[in-house]
């Protein structure tokens, strides 16, 4: 459209739009409705299943405001930004009321969108620099702020795997880089640079000096965190005044979990749903807040004996005393959402229902302490004194806020009767007012002798009297006509007219009111933010403490023996997540013992679906389990801490990469060899099976010599090459593991029992059996077996050529040469 033939409204919105970044959508609001024009029309219609017209030669489409909400939530989850441009000046008739963009919403800045309380919404800023790669990420709906600074890519994308932001920026010129990073908004280089994004921080904290923060020194972590701050404030128009508190942290705190092994361990996410994940299993927790420390502890567990120690006495006490924990639990469960809440509240959607939350919540946080404190554990005296009721606080909203308070401060009425003489003179206007021209109808029916005289009232015309067409002769002198309709007249009276302005006069002075005590009330929130941050993460704790303990009660778990020592000893162990699900055949437990001083590397044998899998997995999940501070699904245990835990259990062609099955598998295992200690714990899943026999046996032979004579880790490797069993008689610190089954009728039974020894067979037909081959597929696969191992004949029973039984004779002379090593 020429500029020239532009209305004002259009170059009002044409302006708005040149300030926003790309991919991002323009709500304008017009009225009741937010607008979309031209491309972003084109776009959204499509998205979110609504009309596209035209006005003029210009396509647009439109959503009302009042469920602007839900396709905003669209709109983001299919990949875009969304920019509100908000009526923020008095509509005056024949003036072009005053707009401005109010903030911009991406799938990283929902702070009260579409949210899932028990999951935390990450946006995440990267950046490299010689000194290492910085990562910074922020929870705008709670106020969390991290940073950390990793030495390579690979340790990057393991953090970004257990943080997993909705979004991450990264610097445009290092899109290289960061190609294998998923998801990534490149911005402009120069709000990463370490000096810049200083001044940003030092701005936003109000300090002289990043020491305080532990960060002065952390260039490439300021870089990100500055950037973040930056976008935020710049591009999103966010407000982020609560963020207060920058916290650095070091990767050497915590186990470290690769992406593999957090997706091959089922811990918070799992194709089965939530119920087939470790987090299905420990998240008992009765509050949003608890929910989601659940979650950071199974993706953080700890690398501090004292720490984990201070877990579990503080579990142990909540065991003790059941009734205690009954009431802790009971206290907490009323509590609300208060760093959400608070947040919103801080920021520009906050509303009366949050008010009401935070005054009832924190109203319940004295008897949540004394709950605590009655338990009599270090580390719940702790938390319980970082707990703040403030009463003064509670008091105002409580004395201010009705118990159920409106959706919409637009609409008002969420301010008690009595608390404000001045709201309480305008409500009693507009209700006189009210009460007059509710008893208006039956005195004009009465004078008029019109029966089906009507009173009604419409935004646009207010209030007016509607008189039928069959009864227009009948209408009094004094009516005024407003508008004629299909069936009839709307007529309004002087004193119909006078009482209006006094009702509608009163109802916009009262909600103008309202809004000013909302403002107040908000404003007292804001000042103590601090404290009910801290009150709300102590209450996190408290409850996630006490969703382990319910958990270990209800489930009859044990409290572990965890130590600095080389010891892995289970006792009766059980997979939690199995163990957890089972509804019919009863879970069989497990021993488990390794010792990097001992037998440190256990070779499994067995048939497919004997379950070597689900053992592997059971012994990684109790480690990590044991490393959280949660007690464990066994009849005892003790657990020397590990560093890392490495899996490779399963694998599939990855079509993104081109990468085959055996591609995935090696890189896989490349990671552990190059990566794992001495300290590391290491499950292995058949190694070698993605390529012929004679390589994978090689290739799983080789691995398995490393892991045990170099790196000396602790390590389960599930194997169906027997012949690595053999590796018993030439190496002291490696055990023959199998798992159990019985032969009955040419059917095979799982016993599900981790034995001593080798596997003696594989069971490969009787496994095909269970899954359903044809019998003629069955017969004609064991006549080819015995023809096989007879090593003289082919599948057809005919002599092979000598080429064979020199291939056999290698083999055999291969086997004994590596024992003798």
């Amino acid at each position: 459209m020429a500029e020239d033939k532009q209305t004002p409204m259009m170059k009002q919105y044409l302006a708005a739009r040149r300030e926003l970044p790309p991919r991002t959508i323009l709500l304008f609001r017009l009225g009741d409705f937010y607008e979309m024009f031209g491309e972003d029309a084109k776009e959204a219609s499509a998205i979110l299943n609504v009309a596209l017209t035209k006005r003029g030669e210009m396509p647009m489409c439109g959503v009302p405001s009042h469920s602007a909400r839900g396709y905003i939530e669209k709109l983001v989850k299919s990949g875009w930004r969304v920019a509100l441009c908000d009526q923020v000046g008095e509509v005056q008739a024949g003036k072009l009321v005053r707009r401005e963009l109010t903030q911009v919403l991406s799938a990283g800045t929902l702070d009260d969108f579409g949210l899932d309380d028990r999951k935390p919404n990450y946006l995440a800023a990267i950046c490299q620099r010689k000194d290492g790669i910085g990562l910074a990420y922020c929870e705008l709906s709670t106020g969390e702020f991290r940073v950390a600074e990793l030495p390579d890519l690979a340790a990057v994308l393991n953090e970004l795997a257990r943080v997993s932001p909705a979004e991450t920026i990264a610097p445009s010129h290092q899109e290289e880089f960061f190609r294998g990073v998923a998801g990534v908004n490149f911005l402009d280089g120069y709000i990463f640079e370490p000096e810049p994004a200083a001044e940003v921080l030092l701005e936003h904290f109000k300090v002289h000096s990043l020491d305080g923060f532990g960060v002065a020194e952390m260039r490439a972590a300021v870089g990100a965190a500055g950037a973040l701050l930056h976008y935020l404030t710049r591009q999103m128009r966010r407000s982020v005044s609560h963020l207060r508190r920058l916290q650095s942290y070091q990767t050497s705190q915590y186990l470290v979990l690769d992406a593999v092994t957090q997706a091959h361990l089922d811990l918070v996410e799992s194709r089965g749903g939530r119920g087939m994940t470790l987090l299905g299993v420990l998240d008992r927790a009765v509050t949003p807040m608890g929910a989601r420390m659940i979650r950071e502890w199974i993706l953080h567990p700890l690398r501090d004996v004292e720490s984990i120690v201070a877990r579990q006495q503080a579990i142990a006490r909540l065991l003790e005393d059941s009734i205690q924990l009954g009431k802790l639990r009971e206290h907490l469960g009323s509590i609300r959402d208060l760093e959400r809440a608070a947040s919103r509240l801080n920021g520009s959607s906050g509303n009366a229902r949050d008010l009401a939350a935070l005054g009832a919540s924190l109203s319940l946080v004295p008897a949540v302490a004394d709950a605590a404190r009655a338990i009599g554990s270090p580390l719940i005296d702790s938390l319980a004194e970082r707990l703040s009721p403030l009463p003064e606080l509670v008091e105002s909203i409580a004395r201010a806020v009705v118990d159920e308070p409106p959706a919409l401060l637009r609409e008002g009425g969420f301010v008690r009767d009595g608390f404000d003489p001045a709201l309480d003179e305008l409500r009693s206007a507009s209700r006189e007012g009210k009460d007059w021209i509710a008893n208006l109808q039956e005195r004009e029916i009465t004078r008029t002798g019109i029966k089906s005289l009507k009173v009604r009232f419409t935004s646009v015309f207010g209030y007016f009297i509607e008189i039928t067409k069959a009864n227009l002769p009948s209408v009094p002198e004094d009516y005024v006509r407003k508008q004629t309709t299909v069936n009839g007249e709307r007529f309004i009276t002087p004193e119909l007219k006078e009482i209006e302005n006094k009702i509608l006069g009163a109802d916009e002075r009262a909600k103008a009111r309202e809004a000013e005590i909302f403002q107040e009330l908000r404003a007292l929130v804001v000042g103590h933010l601090a404290a009910i941050q801290e009150t709300a993460a102590s209450l996190a704790s408290l409850d996630a403490l006490g969703s382990l303990a319910e958990t270990a009660r209800q489930l009859h778990y044990c409290r572990p023996v965890v130590d600095d020592s080389g010891v892995l000893e289970i006792v009766e162990g059980r997979h939690p997540i199995l163990d957890f699900q089972s509804t019919g055949e009863r879970f069989v437990p497990n021993d488990t013992s390794l010792d990097t001083d001992g037998h440190r590397f256990a070779i499994i044998t067995g048939p497919n679906m004997a379950g070597k899998s689900t053992y592997i997995r059971q012994v990684a999940l109790l480690t990590l389990m044991a490393q959280i501070g949660s007690y464990l699904p066994a009849q005892s245990a003790h657990v020397g801490l590990v560093d890392r835990i490495f899996t490779r259990v399963g694998a599939s062609d990855d079509l993104t990469k081109g990468q085959s099955t055996f591609m995935v598998e090696m890189n896989e295992t490349a990671n552990i060899l190059n990566n794992a200690t001495g300290s590391s714990l290491v499950i292995l899943d058949e190694i070698g099976r993605g390529t012929s026999t004679f390589d994978g046996l090689s290739i799983a032979w080789s691995v398995a010599e490393h892991l045990h004579d170099v790196i000396g880790c602790r390590t389960l490797f599930a194997t169906h090459y027997h012949e690595i069993t053999d590796l018993e008689r030439t190496r002291s610190g490696v055990l023959n593991l199998n798992v159990a089954v019985r032969e009955w009728n040419d059917q095979v039974i799982f016993l599900r029992k981790i034995l001593e020894g080798r596997a003696d067979q594989s069971y490969g037909i009787q496994v095909a059996r269970l899954a359903g081959l044809p019998d003629v597929v069955l017969n004609r696969a064991k006549e080819i077996l015995n023809n096989l191992e007879k090593a003289e004949l082919n599948a057809e029973g005919e002599p092979v050529i000598a080429r064979s039984r020199r291939k056999k004779a290698a083999i055999q002379n291969g086997l004994d040469q590596l024992n003798l090593i």
